[in-house]
């Protein structure tokens, strides 16, 4: 009878500060052997700081790291079964392509001939098959992402941490190693603990994610529950596009004086003034804004009772937008769509 499974990568109260800065607050959350794990959050949000205690680059004030079961406590970086792939790559400009990647076996002391299969397999895996005598200068920015992506798999590391390492990418050549970093993951199969400031990546790639803010985790979920079912104000504003109904607004809408969040595509714009169906809720207002984005256009639309709410349409039928400034509108949206927060917005008395 098998046993319970063991985590890749556990931190339990972890909390770490720099002088009067506390960059993460007693954090705790599990990764499970195999996942494709982000920390998503802003600059400052404490992201980076946990993917350097779990590396070995700093150590915590206070809490436990466990790395497959075992507390990594005081064990160095080289001594820890993960990797690190960083954003401005680190590969050494005086080496070829294929001594970059041979360069953990080497240290190693890993017969040459074993290194050089071992290079030849890793840079056929990340579609670099016969550019190991170039030298990273001679490269684009997306192959050198894929040289140090094939450094740091080539010592066949348990746990692979990446530290926004498509952020130097332009926007085509991101969307493009988004797709394959997540196929490679899948290929060898082993944990990737990824950082990144941009919720599109996060929700591409991640199997679950968790989003900081000040030090601390807002939500974890799959991508579709964290957009779909925002816990906080903060994560409703961050992981995309939402608006967040305080208790006066929320009473004014519903009825009710919870605070709510809906996006933007849940809400429908409608020129007449339509009858409301079971379960809907609606408002009146006026256009203020209209934004063509190509693939879909945003509304922003002032309420007759006061406030604001963003609608998005897709453009299907014709690239012209259907509302223009000053229009008066209907909203309309089923109220299955709205989102409580957690944390709530507002005073509700």
């Amino acid at each position: 009878m098998a046993g319970p499974s063991v985590s890749a990568v556990q931190l339990v109260a972890v909390s770490r500060s720099f002088g009067d800065v506390r960059a993460l607050d007693r954090v705790s959350f599990e990764v499970e052997d195999g996942e494709f794990f982000s920390l998503l959050g802003p600059s400052g949000s404490g992201k980076t700081t946990c993917l350097r205690l779990i590396a070995g680059f700093e150590q915590p004030d206070s809490g436990e790291i466990l790395i497959h079961g075992e507390r990594v406590a005081g064990v160095p970086p080289y001594a820890r079964d993960v990797n690190t792939v960083f954003q401005d790559y680190a590969l050494f400009p005086h080496m070829t392509v294929a001594a970059n990647v041979e360069y953990g076996l080497m240290i190693r002391k890993v017969p040459p001939a074993e290194r050089r299969r071992r290079s030849d397999e890793m840079l056929e895996l990340v579609q670099l098959t016969g550019l190991g005598g170039r030298k990273p200068s001679q490269l684009s920015g997306g192959q050198r992402q894929r040289v140090a992506l094939a450094r740091a798999l080539i010592n066949q590391p348990r746990v692979l941490l990446l530290d926004e390492p498509l952020g130097a990418l332009d926007l085509k050549l991101r969307e493009q190693m988004q797709v394959e970093l997540k196929a490679l993951q899948r290929r060898v199969k082993i944990t990737f603990l990824y950082v990144t400031h941009d919720q599109g990546e996060a929700l591409a790639m991640s199997d679950r994610l968790a989003v900081f803010d000040r030090g601390r985790i807002e939500q974890i979920g799959a991508p579709a529950e964290v957009y779909e079912r925002p816990a906080t104000t903060f994560v409703a504003g961050f992981v995309g596009v939402s608006n967040v109904c305080d208790a006066g607004l929320a009473r004014r809408l519903t009825g009710g004086a919870r605070p709510f969040t809906i996006r933007p595509e849940k809400i429908r714009l409608d020129a007449a003034a339509t009858a409301d169906g079971d379960g809907a809720s609606s408002a009146t207002g006026t256009i203020d804004g209209v934004q063509y984005l190509g693939a879909a256009t945003r509304y922003t639309v002032s309420l007759d009772g006061g406030g604001q709410l963003v609608a998005l349409e897709q453009n299907v039928d014709d690239a012209r937008p259907r509302g223009v400034p000053g229009q008066r509108v209907r909203l309309t949206w089923s109220r299955r769509h709205e989102q409580p927060l957690r944390d709530g917005v507002g005073d509700p008395a």
